[in-house]
């Protein structure tokens, strides 16, 4: 049985083992292994992870079992929106999968952002799985970018949102 608790730096090596095994098993057959790996080494670090943890106006959360990290999100006020919360990311271990522990990660990371009016996120258009998930949890699609998550990723993604409150 896991459990949603907010992250501390104990956790992220797990966390990041995690979105590397994760994001290889999602996105090789997409992009190849190579960038995935240059993707997960820029983003999943654990430096990368300690500023999300220390930021501030965001969530950073673990589904624990006491034994596994089986999946991890983060969310935050947006910087460009006063009134929208950005889902950053929402990973869980693929052995994991299909028992609900996004649902009860996400379900938390809604919760957190009380002045939130929406709630966007980007997901690979290719993810069908991950597409279907937000589109059950009340998001459509707003739009497209052709590089997700950073400056030049070349990670086409769709732009979803969801109204909050």
């Amino acid at each position: 049985m896991f459990f949603v608790r907010t992250a501390s730096e104990r956790d992220l090596a797990k966390v990041s083992a995690l979105l590397g095994e994760t994001w290889h098993a999602t996105y090789d057959a997409l992009y190849g292994a190579d960038k995935v790996a240059e993707l997960t080494a820029k983003w999943h670090s654990v430096p990368a992870l300690k500023a999300r943890i220390a930021r501030k106006n965001a969530e950073f959360v673990v589904a624990d079992n006491g034994k596994d990290i089986g999946g991890m999100g983060f969310a935050a006020m947006s910087e460009t929106h006063k009134k929208g919360a950005i889902l950053h990311q929402l990973y869980v271990l693929p052995k994991f999968q299909r028992q609900g522990i996004g649902r009860e990660m996400f379900a938390e990371l809604e919760t957190c952002f009380p002045d939130a009016e929406f709630m966007q996120l980007e997901v690979e258009p290719e993810n069908r799985a991950a597409v279907a998930f937000y589109e059950a949890h009340g998001f459509v699609k707003i739009g497209e970018t052709a590089n997700c998550g950073d400056g030049q990723s070349g990670i086409p993604a769709i732009i979803m949102e969801k109204p909050l409150g």
